[in-house]
């Protein structure tokens, strides 16, 4: 019976674990989420009418889940923590968020990396917040919906997060659309499913309907892959937003890139041990197209150590321009600017675009 259990022992030590892992990867995978390439998502719209004639204000930013504020740092990134301390930490950011946004109020507010309903935001339902916070109509779409996220320790857990855009004026239709994922099973069952969230609003003149759209684009790109999920991610990008010009629609794209902007050299890689951003091709455009960013400041900084960090500030920190729009050519920009918040509720400052429809 001793020699039984010699064997018995440390095969159940060994089994028991693996067999756990095998389990809820199995479970993963029967609840994955699937998205259609396209779907139809819920909308709130507001009765307004968009005059040519009028320049409009847009701002895009990702802000993080407000859980990556100043106190902050992220262990895909070389930090150690992966979920905020308390619900007074993300409450705190997100008023900061909040306080920012009416500081700075736009037409259109692009916003990335935003929970519904998540543990590591304490299942504050941001996107609604938002809507009530700003009085404008909303559209959502999910970039990321896992039931149960395994890593690190402690797990991440639940994830409901995604891209939302709000405006005062007329949506008429909001879509998801998919976009390429780069992860295969079993990473893909707990990984984020990225997806350009569509929404189109009715350009009017002379007081009637134009017969055309201003089509908006908000999105979050892939950041923690090889780099092959941002190229096929991008390609799906312009591919779509061309067909749409082409139809005689005013495009706008924007949200976080995660890649450099073709002709910007400021802040460059000051360390291969950390994250690096991708390249955006520069011949990814038809003639007439803009990408607009402002590389004056940065849009975005590390993750590593925490930005209230003494010490770490000491040295140089990665800072990175990764946030910012893509316009067809039919619409000019007139003035485009990083708000500089000092990455105090987000690792992400927002980006701010005036234009006009041509």
């Amino acid at each position: 019976m001793k020699r039984k259990l010699f064997f018995i022992i440390p095969a159940a030590v060994i089994g028991i674990p693996v067999l756990a892992v095998v389990l809820l990867f199995l479970f993963l995978t029967i609840v994955e989420y699937r998205p259609k390439p396209i779907e139809d998502v819920p909308f709130t719209s507001e009765k307004g009418m968009l005059l040519r004639e009028t320049p409009i204000s847009i701002m895009s930013w990702n802000i993080g889940f407000s859980g990556l504020g100043k106190e902050e740092d992220f262990f895909m990134d070389g930090g150690k923590k992966s979920l905020p301390d308390s619900k007074e930490v993300v409450d705190s950011y997100f008023s900061g968020i909040k306080e920012v946004i009416g500081s700075y109020p736009a037409d259109i507010l692009f916003v990335q990396e935003i929970d519904i309903k998540s543990k590591r935001s304490f299942h504050i339902n941001q996107v609604e917040a938002l809507k009530d916070f700003t009085g404008k109509g909303r559209s959502f779409a999910y970039n990321y919906n896992c039931i149960f996220v395994p890593i690190p320790f402690p797990p991440l857990g639940r994830i409901q997060s995604g891209v939302a855009t709000y405006t005062g004026f007329e949506i008429t239709s909001s879509q998801r659309r998919a976009l390429p994922v780069p992860f295969k099973w079993p990473l893909r069952v707990a990984n984020l499913k990225r997806c350009i969230l569509v929404s189109r609003i009715p350009v009017y003149e002379n007081g009637g309907d134009s017969g055309h759209e201003l089509v908006l684009a908000n999105f979050h790109l892939e950041a923690y892959d090889s780099g092959e999920g941002k190229i096929a991610q991008t390609k799906a990008l312009s591919d779509f937003i061309e067909s749409e010009y082409a139809k005689g629609n005013y495009v706008i794209a924007g949200g976080d890139f995660n890649q450099k902007f073709p002709g910007s050299d400021a802040y460059p890689v000051i360390s291969e041990d950390g994250w690096i951003p991708g390249e955006l091709d520069p011949n990814m455009l038809s003639d007439g197209w803009t990408f607009v960013y402002d590389d004056s400041l940065p849009t975005c900084r590390s993750l590593e150590a925490p930005y209230n960090d003494e010490n770490a500030k000491a040295h140089n920190w990665q800072y990175y321009v990764i946030d910012g729009f893509i316009i067809s050519p039919n619409i000019e920009k007139l003035s485009m600017n990083v708000i500089d918040k000092d990455f105090q509720s987000s690792d992400h400052n927002p980006v701010y675009m005036t234009f006009e429809l041509k």
